[in-house]
């Protein structure tokens, strides 16, 4: 059925289709996906990746499905599968880069290697040719790494990497070969400095792709559009488009190709910043994930939190000053390359002057990359920061902004994929692991400065994402989160006991130190918001951690000492008796409340207006942590049977167990999928009361959902006393209790006495049953 219309997914289910997870096991879920509700199975990357890749983005081969999960008759055996449980297929795309880590693996890559700016690829990838030789970042750093070249086989080897050999050029010795190539292969140290070609942010094995360019776009989408035309697939998200050089003309050929397929963006959008105006349903809701998740944050408790980490760090600097020092280090350190590169097209301006001046316009800017037309507005308030901050460079300043106006320079056009690479390394990748005030706001797509969302001003961003965004995707999980939605709605709960918080973290750390205290705060929440943790997942996630840190070690350069202090902090969580048994109970303690914000946080993410997203697993408690944690093995058994038990009547309690939030999932998804007419407005409703603060509710045109918030603090008011929510028709039932309501309002004591949250919907015979 080419180009017939297909409906926008009702909901979606994700799965990270990887070796060791393939299609053939993908295709076994489709049966119980279609039983917990959803409408669309979401997948990783499934075109050919660098063998043995665990995540699918760093594509080798755009031709062909990946082989180590099952080929082409692996994706045809899933699409039968999904038919046949009336489900759809949405596909994960990355169009700004290629992996090139096993050169071998990625055609197009070797042959511009062999051939340099002869091949018929060069014009594929964003070289600088006129830098000279191609550099490859991959000796070991030391002056003799070079006497391990060999030549074997026509190629050209250094330990497990190989090289092709130019024609007429294999002669000699294995060092004279390689000074014959059109490139340059030199120490992984260098790559920062010196690499020659774009790549995605600071990884080296990840080339960038020229896809503004036709004929590029056309051989590396050929085959994901041709699903699309087939009917194979009915959406497409797109990885990463603030890397591409113009995803704004990117974006319109790909709807043009692709005009009936629902298509969202992972366009991350800072606090108040709006999506352009782009032919595309939406983002895949990094947004919404802060929204919500800020609902069952206290914003009062925000002076409290400011107030101990001052104490704990001795330090006293903002949120913005500290993402200004980690972005103006990414710009001029990880990001030196592509400064440098930058800096060349200005040759008007005094070199060093012309960097500094890019990196602190980078360091200011807001937001990841400014597009048409608030991108000047952003570009002016970058320029005015930067000439606050640097009067030294008022010149340069004004010469490379006049450049950055015009929309038909060429460094206009790339400055762009210079910010977006600067916010993403120096705040999400930096700044996230530095600023330990309270880590359950420092979110891809969140800001830690923006401590909270009051129940109004979420309804307002509801409100208009229903007018305008309708169709967006909305999350509270990615394979890109730096915690798992269950982590953050337990670390909220510290938001209502500041004070217990400051005395019980202040205790701990007086018993194990560490000589980095924002980082050993950091260490602590995560543990209580994860606990009960395995060992070895709490040890790779501080190292890697405090790594992304770079204050007390670093992934460069190692400290032994500081590293080796961190692991036996860690350890002690585990080993000393007492500390144990403190942190244990404290982590049951605040439990209960973490549950409920859980709960109540995927009712609103499931419920409000978008296309929900529910990551895989996490449909039960899911404690993961950032990735490779959040890509572990999902028991998929367990949640089969949990969901036939609900759907044999069992009314689970709220415990450790999770089939209360599989109950929440499941109905939620259901009655989306089988009653859509009861999601087509977005009002808020109104709740009165001695607690109405504690309560969210919503109507979203027959389906009103209402979620219980800062439960503690509302335990410590004397509970819900008199407050009602109102309903606009007389009867309604939950989806999850099946207790019907009657007389246009009820009062919260009793609507919310089972569960912390409910669903209710008109009381017809299908609603019935869907529940």
């Amino acid at each position: 059925m080419p180009d017939t219309p297909r409906p926008t997914p009702t909901s979606t289910y994700r799965v990270q289709v990887r070796p060791g997870f393939d299609l053939d096991t993908t295709a076994g879920l489709a049966d119980y996906l279609a039983d917990l509700g959803v409408t669309h199975l979401y997948s990783a990357p499934l075109l050919t990746p660098t063998p043995g890749s665990a995540h699918g983005y760093d594509v080798v081969d755009h031709r062909a499905v990946n082989p180590e999960v099952g080929g082409e008759a692996g994706r045809q055996r899933l699409l039968r599968a999904l038919r046949a449980a009336g489900l759809g297929l949405v596909v994960d795309i990355v169009p700004n880069h290629a992996g090139v880590a096993q050169p071998a693996a990625n055609p197009a890559w070797w042959d511009v290697l062999r051939r340099g700016r002869d091949s018929a690829y060069a014009r594929w990838f964003d070289i600088d040719w006129d830098r000279g030789r191609l550099l490859l970042p991959i000796l070991a750093d030391a002056p003799e790494a070079l006497d391990d070249l060999k030549v074997v086989e026509g190629e050209l080897r250094y330990h497990e990497h190989r090289f092709p050999i130019a024609d007429g050029t294999g002669e000699g010795s294995p060092r004279e070969v390689h000074d014959r190539q059109h490139y340059e292969l030199v120490s992984w140290r260098r790559g920062d400095a010196e690499l020659t070609y774009r790549r995605f942010f600071a990884v080296s094995d990840l080339a960038g792709l020229r896809v503004e360019d036709p004929e590029v776009f056309a051989a590396t989408h050929e085959l994901v559009l041709a699903w699309a035309k087939a009917g194979e697939i009915d959406g497409i998200r797109v990885d990463h488009p603030d890397g591409l050089r113009d995803p704004a003309g990117y974006l319109a050929r790909l709807r043009a190709a692709a005009p009936q397929a629902w298509l969202v963006v992972e366009k991350i959008l800072e606090y108040g910043e709006e999506l352009p105006d782009w032919p595309v349903d939406g983002t895949t809701g990094y947004e919404a994930l802060s929204a919500v998740c800020g609902l069952f944050v206290d914003p009062d408790a925000e002076s409290d939190f400011t107030a101990l980490d001052a104490r704990i760090t001795g330090r006293h600097t903002s949120w913005e000053d500290l993402t200004h020092t980690t972005k103006l280090e990414a710009a001029t350190r990880l990001l030196s390359a592509e400064l440098t590169r930058l800096a060349a097209l200005a040759p008007d301006v005094d070199r060093d002057a012309a960097r500094a001046a890019l990196a602190e316009l980078a360091a200011a800017f807001a937001v990841y990359r400014g597009y048409p037309p608030e991108g000047a507005r952003h570009l002016a308030a970058a320029r005015s920061e930067a000439g606050r901050r640097r009067p030294d460079l008022t010149g340069a300043l004004d010469a490379i902004t006049r450049r950055l106006r015009d929309p038909d320079d060429e460094l206009a056009k790339r400055f762009p994929q210079f910010t977006g690479a600067v916010m993403a390394k120096g705040v999400e990748d930096t700044a996230f692991y530095r600023w330990s005030r309270f880590i359950a706001l420092n979110e891809v797509g969140g800001s830690p400065a923006h401590f909270g969302t009051a129940p109004a001003e979420f309804h307002r961003f509801a409100g208009a994402r229903h007018r305008r965004w309708p169709a967006a995707m909305t999350t509270l999980s990615t394979h890109d989160t730096k915690r798992g939605e269950d982590v953050r709605a337990r670390l909220a709960v510290l938001s209502e006991l500041p004070g217990r918080w400051a005395e019980q973290v202040g205790r701990w750390m007086g018993r194990v130190t560490l000589p980095d205290p924002a980082f050993a705060h950091l260490l602590w929440q995560t543990a209580v918001g994860a606990w009960p943790v395995e060992r070895e997942r709490l040890h790779a996630y501080a190292e890697k951690a405090a790594r992304e840190a770079s204050v007390s070690t670093s992934w460069a350069d190692p400290d032994p000492a500081f590293e080796d202090a961190m692991h036996a902090m860690v350890d002690a969580m585990y080993d000393e008796p007492e500390l144990h048994a403190e942190l244990t109970a404290f982590a049951d303690e605040i439990a209960p409340a973490g549950w409920s914000n859980s709960l109540g946080q995927k009712l609103v993410q499931l419920a409000m207006p978008g296309v929900p997203d529910t990551y895989q697993g996490t449909e039960l408690w899911d404690n993961s942590l950032v990735d490779p944690d959040n890509r572990r093995p999902v028991d998929f058994a367990v949640r089969r049977d949990l969901l036939a038990g609900l759907d044999g009547g069992r009314r689970p309690a709220v415990d450790a167990g999770g089939a209360a939030k599989l109950l929440v999932v499941s109905r939620t998804l259901r009655l989306r999928r089988d009653h859509p007419e009861l999601f087509t407005t977005y009002r808020p409703m109104p709740v009165h009361g001695p607690a109405s603060r504690h309560a969210v509710a919503f109507d979203r045109g027959g389906a009103i959902a209402v979620a219980t918030r800062l439960p503690l603090t509302l335990a410590r008011s004397g509970g819900w006393g008199h407050t009602i929510v109102s309903f606009p028709v007389n009867t309604v039932t939950d989806v999850f209790t099946g207790q019907v309501y009657s007389g246009g309002e009820t009062s919260l004591a009793e609507l919310l006495a089972t569960y912390p949250v409910a669903l209710l919907a008109p009381l017809t015979e299908s609603v019935e049953a869907a529940s």
